[in-house]
This record gives structure tokens, sequence and C-alpha cells, in this order.
């Protein structure tokens, strides 16, 4: 007759079982669940009105700033109320930026019942890094990649032609570059999602490195509203460092 002995729980196991937990799990029907996500959408939504009336109020000053990049250059209104329309777009588009922190909140809100506490220790670092390389992209994209789009346009017809530019189009090239720029600097965040999730290791993300360069190029040919190759190179190769940037940190969170 043999003895059966008692399961014995490691510190170890003790620990992945305390991790694992959800310490803020709430027994909610579907209906509640989309309740709840129905009224953060609707408090973030207020949060992105209330930004763009504000940004609305000061719009000629964020207008200036935009026209920086441009030194030299006229714009031109080519129809009435286009310059209003701009306004507007870039009220949006600024009102989005400054209620962004709010709707991070609400969605955090949203999602927290549901991790675990293990997940709930990468939240933090995601959020703030996401944050952070978001607004890296766009002062990159400000800095370097207007600039140097907008100098081949203008060297390149500058002996031809006067540069004369719908005010409309301007801002429409600068916002969409800023924010594309602002997303594509969102890749180290999705490695060490992935990374932490175990769905890929480090070592998958270094021996891929030819797709990743083929796919940086195409990203920035598809990114980058213009047809320069300087623009293109610039995005790609901040793509590329990125990438292998985030190739790093998931290898130095041992995955």
């Amino acid at each position: 007759m043999s003895a059966t002995s008692p399961e014995t729980t490691t510190p170890e196991t003790e620990k992945d079982i305390y991790l694992d937990e959800l310490p803020s799990e709430v027994e909610m029907s579907l209906f509640d669940h989309l309740e709840e996500l129905r009224t953060r959408i609707f408090y973030a939504l207020i949060a992105v009105v209330i930004g763009i009336i504000g940004c609305f109020a000061v719009v000629k000053p964020l207008v200036r700033i935009l026209e920086l990049p441009a030194q030299g250059v006229k714009f031109l209104q080519l129809a009435p109320g286009e310059f209003f329309f701009v306004s507007i777009k870039v009220a949006g588009y600024s009102g989005i930026l400054v209620a962004s922190p709010f709707i991070l909140y609400q969605i955090i809100q949203f999602v927290l019942p549901g991790l675990t506490r293990r997940e709930r220790r990468l939240l933090a670092p995601v959020v703030l890094g996401s944050s952070v390389l978001f607004f890296a992209g766009l002062g990159f994209a400000y800095i370097a990649l207007v600039p140097a789009a907008l100098n081949f346009f203008i060297n390149y017809g500058g002996d031809v032609v006067e540069q004369s530019w719908s005010i409309d189009r301007y801002f429409e090239f600068v916002l969409l570059l800023m924010f594309s720029t602002g997303l594509a600097f969102q890749i180290p965040i999705v490695q060490l999602i992935l990374g932490f999730l175990g769905i890929v290791s480090s070592e998958m993300m270094a021996k891929g490195w030819r797709l990743v360069v083929l796919g940086a190029v195409v990203l920035g040919a598809i990114l980058t509203p213009s047809t320069d190759p300087l623009t293109q190179s610039l995005l790609a190769g901040a793509v590329l460092g990125l990438y292998f940037s985030g190739v790093g940190m998931v290898k130095l969170m041992g995955k």
C-alpha cells in the first residue's frame, strides 16, 4: 500500500498564482460591459470636443507654428472658406492630442478589471512608453521629415516655378506626415507586448531582419504623403532603428 503525498507548492508557484489572479474581478453581464463602454466613449468624446474648442480658440498661433518649416513659401487660399476649414482640421488634430491623456485614462479604466497582476505590471511602461514615442514621432516629423520633404520640392522646382502653395494641401501633407510618423514610432511597444506575452522571442525578431528592412522601405513609401526619396529614407531608417531597439529591449526582458 503506497501512501500519496499531498501536493506541495513552492514559493515560485505561489508567486505565479498570485500574479495570475484578477484583483479587481467583478461579475458583469454583457449589457453592463456595453453600458460601461458606451459611458467611457461618451466621456472621451466630451474631452475631444472640449480640446478641439480650446485649440480652435488659439488656432492661428498653431497654424503659424506649423507653417515654420515652409519659410519663404507663400500660402494661398484658393477657395472661399478654405482657411476656415483648415483651422477646423488643425484644431481637430490638436484637440485629440490635448485630450489623449484623458482618453488613455478611460481606456485603462475599462480594461483594468480584466487584467491580472502580471499584466498590470506591463500597463504603466506600455502607456508611458507609447505616449513618449508618439510625441517623439511628432517631433521627428516636424524637425526632420517635413523640412526635408519641403526642401526637396522647393529646390526641385525653385528655378522654374514660383512657390505658392494651397494652404489646405500644405496642412493635409504636414498633419498626415506627423501623425503617421507618430503611429510608426509605436513599433517597439508592439514588440514589447508580443515578447512579454511569449508570442515572439527576440531571437525570432532578429532572424527576420531582411523582411523588416523590406517592410521599413515599404512603410516609408506608404506613410509619407510625398514621393521624394529623402523623406522616405529618413522614415524607413527611423523605423529600422526603432525595430532593432525593440529587439534589444525584448532581449533585456529575457524573452
